[in-house]
């Protein structure tokens, strides 16, 4: 009997998990794993690259990624003392002194601290942050890197602004703020200026605002909070303002008073801080507000704060660096300045402000579980006022919200959520659960964040999955999101914050720590163009990076603290590492130590948040730093439950399917499958039982025998089944052994189509 042939192709659906895996549409996947439907193919997923140019090598490279602090610079003998800035001090943070990298691998008061160079004394006092070094590089620079995580990215549209696309980017960790500028990251600010000391929960919210000057020239004013502040207590020396710059280097604090009193001794009540700052058909507006009452006498402490979770602070049109720019009207203080239509809306309901953002001109602000629009009304006695869009589904994160023309996308309790100004439904209706898989424990949900990628037409938000132990709290997990034909997958990693970088200059090889092997982008494409507006993103580390969809490898953005010996295994400390058991890492870098770089190794056990144990594995000599570690992700394709003649209730006899797959230089994959509804292996089953039924390897490097195969760019290559079933499902992934292999783990994976070869056999009872 010949058999039928059955075209799957394009590839448009991706993950659906809405119902069986014997429903979903032929070129669905009840599992997408580190890959997703990209223009009718499956594409293996994002790369990334660290950002920074410069370094000398690639053991040097991660510095100028990650967040740092120019403490000074050595003496002529290569010496510097003092006390590093902030108040953390911990395992985990580093050093630099030109080419020389210090590790913190220990707690004391002080402690030696690992190093790659050859200077005479490095120590640091985790109690205090003193540190003294002597013998190091002469008359060179020393950086400080706080190894806290990234809370935050945004472009500042004034500060060094030259050109068009070519704005600045600034970062936030818990404590300091920081500029991207020479190839590297640089501290905004000096001494205490800004100093935050929220936890690793409260993100950052930023927006530029933009006056006009006295000679009509712009000047844009960066306003940044993290919405920390205790109530309602007096306020107390950890609690943050509101922090603005105008320079991009000087930082003041802004505390708007909104109800000043004629007579200067009596109390101004102020805005202490904001959870969001929009700038708004002319007016500074702050949403979710912390405000003192500044009330020295009365039932209420001296300072108390307040936490108005439902209300809209709005200064009048104009300037908010004028003194009455948020005096209430009616209002008028000492010097004589009067209120002039400033003031404050409540929204009429409990839930708090969670998110906001805008439809073209339109402000619609999201609470805990309903959705509204800030209403610009045009009266300039009441400019604003509420609006209820939807009373049932809100957002969970301040960083979830994503902006399109027409639609704001968010994350909320029940799913995600797309708001078009007058209603707001479920977009995620293919993967129903997918929501329901963040992690609720430890502020996982407020640890969202999502953005979009223009380049491949993508919307990303990372959330912690629930699957990790409570333990781990920053996010594992990515979710994907393919808006121009709606289709979802999910990937590993290990991001915290997401933004936009405007390269100001265009990426060469000299630049770039990935080989040829591991790019897969026209060298002339838009991720490495000057002036390209390309995806960055942060880690609990204070690593940043470029997120590449043309490069087939994760960088190396964990620091590996201490190496020691466990049986069979190593041990590695990695700070909040959010890695699972069964998860594939690769080690790079590690200095004084022999057999371990550039290989890969699977993680065998979790000690805790800070330390995993992987292997087999071992080396010789004493690690001395500078170490890093790179997730290697491993491609996870669970297709649908396969049988063409279901209908006529018989069975289907798989004989072969021809894969349709772009070529690599040694790329491979293991194509298992799974008979009749259930999840045996039969590559498994086969070894165990010492029967022959092939491999299963999916070889996408070209085949010697076929000449033309190694000008092709698109390769057919079959892989053989020979089995029946009520149906067959495909599981497409890498062995221990190919994914253990840097030429095949970092090999790009796209599947263009598959040709299935079947017959109908017995029927279903038979």
């Amino acid at each position: 009997m010949a058999m039928d042939r059955f075209l799957i192709a394009p590839f448009n659906t991706g993950l659906q998990t809405n119902v069986r895996p014997f429903l979903i549409m032929d070129d669905a996947f009840a599992m997408l794993q580190n890959a997703y439907v990209f223009r009718g193919r499956v594409r293996k997923r994002f790369g990334s690259v660290l950002m920074g140019t410069g370094w000398s090598s690639l053991v040097t490279a991660p510095l100028f990624s990650r967040l740092r602090i120019n403490l000074g610079s050595t003496d002529g003998s290569g010496n510097l003392s003092g006390t590093v800035p902030g108040n953390y001090f911990a395992i985990g943070q580093a050093f630099s002194i030109g080419t020389e990298i210090f590790t913190v691998q220990a707690l004391g008061t002080p402690v030696v601290m690992l190093d790659t160079g050859a200077s005479a004394t490095h120590t640091y006092n985790t109690s205090t942050g003193a540190f003294v070094f002597a013998g190091a590089a002469a008359a060179t620079a020393v950086y400080f890197y706080p190894a806290q995580p990234v809370m935050g990215f945004t472009i500042y549209q004034d500060a060094g602004f030259v050109g068009v696309n070519n704005a600045s980017t600034y970062a936030f960790d818990q404590q300091f703020a920081y500029v991207f500028t020479g190839g590297a990251w640089q501290r905004s600010g000096t001494g205490t200026s800004p100093e935050w000391h929220g936890s690793a929960t409260d993100f950052f919210w930023a927006i530029t605002w933009v006056d006009k000057g006295v000679d009509f020239d712009s000047i844009g004013a960066l306003f940044v909070t993290n919405f920390h502040s205790a109530v309602p207590v007096p306020v107390p020396a950890t609690d943050d303002p509101i922090w603005t710059t105008s320079d991009g280097s000087t930082w003041t604090t802004y505390s708007p008073v909104f109800a000043p009193d004629p007579n200067p001794a009596n109390p101004q009540p102020f805005v202490q801080t904001a959870r969001i700052i929009m700038a708004f058909k002319g007016h500074l507006v702050l949403l979710n507000t912390i405000e003192n009452d500044n009330i020295i006498t009365g039932p209420k402490p001296n300072g108390t704060t307040f936490n108005f979770v439902n209300r809209c602070r709005y200064a009048k049109l104009g300037s908010p660096f004028d003194t009455n720019a948020f005096y209430e009207t009616g209002t008028v203080d000492s010097a004589g300045n009067v209120g002039e239509d400033a003031g404050f809306a409540d929204a009429s309901t409990e839930e708090q402000i969670i998110s906001a953002e805008f439809i073209k001109d339109r402000l619609i602000v999201y609470f805990e579980r309903s959705t509204w629009e800030l209403a610009f009304t045009g009266n300039d006695l009441v400019p604003f006022q509420w609006q209820k869009i939807n009373t049932e589904l809100g957002s969970e994160a301040l960083q979830s919200s994503v902006p399109f023309d027409k639609v704001i996308l968010t994350i909320g309790q029940t799913g995600v959520h797309a708001c078009n100004g007058s209603n707001v439904e479920r977009i995620d209706v293919k993967i129903p659960d997918e929501i329901f898989e963040i992690n609720d424990k430890t502020a996982g949900v407020e640890r969202v964040a999502g953005i979009r990628d223009y380049f491949v037409e993508m919307v990303y938000w990372t959330f912690p999955a629930s699957n990790v132990s409570a333990q781990l709290d920053f996010p594992n997990q990515v979710l994907v999101y393919n808006y121009a034909n709606q289709s979802w997958s999910l990937n590993d990693d290990c991001i915290t914050a997401f933004g936009y970088y405007e390269q100001q200059n265009a990426s060469t090889w000299a630049t770039s720590e990935v080989t040829w092997e591991e790019s897969n982008e026209m060298w002339a494409s838009g991720p490495v163009d000057v002036n390209f507006r390309q995806v960055v993103a942060g880690n609990q580390q204070g690593f940043t990076f470029f997120i590449m969809p043309d490069i087939s490898r994760n960088s190396p953005c964990m620091q590996i603290s201490q190496i020691a010996t466990s049986g069979s295994n190593i041990s590695l400390e990695l700070v909040n590492h959010t890695l699972l058991p069964g998860d594939y890492i690769a080690i790079e870098n590690a200095q004084g130590v022999t057999g371990l770089n550039g290989n890969i190794y699977k993680v065998q056990g979790v000690t805790d948040p800070n330390n995993v144990v992987v292997g087999p594995a071992s080396f010789t000599g004493a690690y001395t730093g500078a170490g890093t570690v790179a997730r290697v992700s491993m491609l996870n394709l669970i297709s649908k439950q396969y049988n063409p003649y279901l209908n006529k209730g018989r069975n289907v006899y798989l004989s072969k399917i021809d894969f349709g797959v772009q070529k690599t230089t040694a790329g491979q994959i293991t194509v298992d499958y799974y008979p009749s509804s259930t999840e045996l292996s039969m590559i498994t089953a086969a070894t165990d039982n010492n029967m022959i039924l092939g491999t299963g390897i999916l070889e996408t490097s070209p085949y010697t025998s076929i000449p033309l195969e190694a000008v092709s760019t698109r390769l057919w290559h079959p892989v053989y089944f020979q089995t029946e079933g009520e149906c067959i499902q495909l599981a497409m992934s890498f062995s221990d052994v190919q994914i253990r292999n840097p030429a095949i783990a970092w090999a790009d994976f796209e599947l263009e189509g598959m040709v299935l070869h079947t017959m109908p056999v017995s029927t279903r009872l038979q």
